[in-house]
């Protein structure tokens, strides 16, 4: 690429992060590979080729994300993408499909946290920069469980945040369109991590494809839709 774009992705030591990792720096990206620990980020960073960069990162903890965002600013100007990937999908009672009269506050909480407050609060910390510079990508790794078009029950939690996440989406490409920042969500499919298991039908590299193809796209690309595969999706 002509200039270097710099791309930050949270959650990024394990599973889709880790491979959205490595496909953008196998592009040229120059990678800001998070992780809980900075421990965690740098064995990885190690592991991976291409320009790669280790920060710590707790999504749900707001000195970290304040402590990145200052270290992205100092370090690197700044971010060009910003893949918000980290989440948590909990189980409660008996497992199987929890129920939502079961659910614990606790985990409805920790939920939320990680899967809608830390990416709210990384766009407002991180997307500005973008829109001065006019130019920027943000991708939401959501899920169709967060789909309000095939919505179901069980695992209230995470679709509950899910979908919140799909409306952060909408407002946050509303708010910036015509600024050169593009804005959308995907979901990434069943995949074969921690957190989809292995009975998955689907690899890191076929879930991370379609993260990593709205990461890079071209200016005029398509902003505030739901996409898997490459195509969009209901809401």
């Amino acid at each position: 690429m002509a200039t270097q774009r710099t791309v930050l992705v949270t959650g990024g030591t394990r599973g889709l992060g880790l491979e959205t990792c490595r496909q953008l720096a196998a592009q040229g990206y120059r990678v800001l590979l998070t992780g809980r620990t900075l421990e965690a980020a740098e064995a990885r960073v190690g592991e991976l080729d291409g320009e790669l960069h280790a920060l710590q990162l707790d999504v749900t903890d707001e000195a970290s994300r304040a402590a990145c965002a200052e270290a992205v600013q100092g370090q690197f100007g700044g971010v060009d993408v910003l893949v918000n990937n980290a989440g948590v999908m909990e189980s409660w009672g008996d497992g199987g499909w929890p129920k939502l009269f079961d659910m614990p506050t606790e985990i409805f909480e920790r939920t939320l946290a990680a899967n809608l407050h830390g990416p709210v609060r990384m766009c407002q910390l991180l997307v500005p920069g973008m829109v001065r510079r006019g130019h920027g990508r943000v991708v939401n790794v959501s899920s169709g469980m967060g789909q309000f078009a095939e919505m179901g029950g069980g695992h209230a939690a995470y679709r509950i945040s899910k979908a919140a996440l799909n409306a952060l989406t909408v407002v946050l490409a509303n708010e910036v369109k015509g600024s050169g920042v593009l804005v959308n969500a995907v979901c990434p499919g069943w995949v074969r991590t921690d957190m989809g298991g292995p009975g998955a039908p689907r690899d890191v590299a076929e879930g991370a494809d379609t993260i990593v193809w709205l990461a890079t796209l071209p200016a005029g690309g398509p902003t505030g839709q739901f996409f898997r595969d490459r195509k969009p999706i209901a809401w």
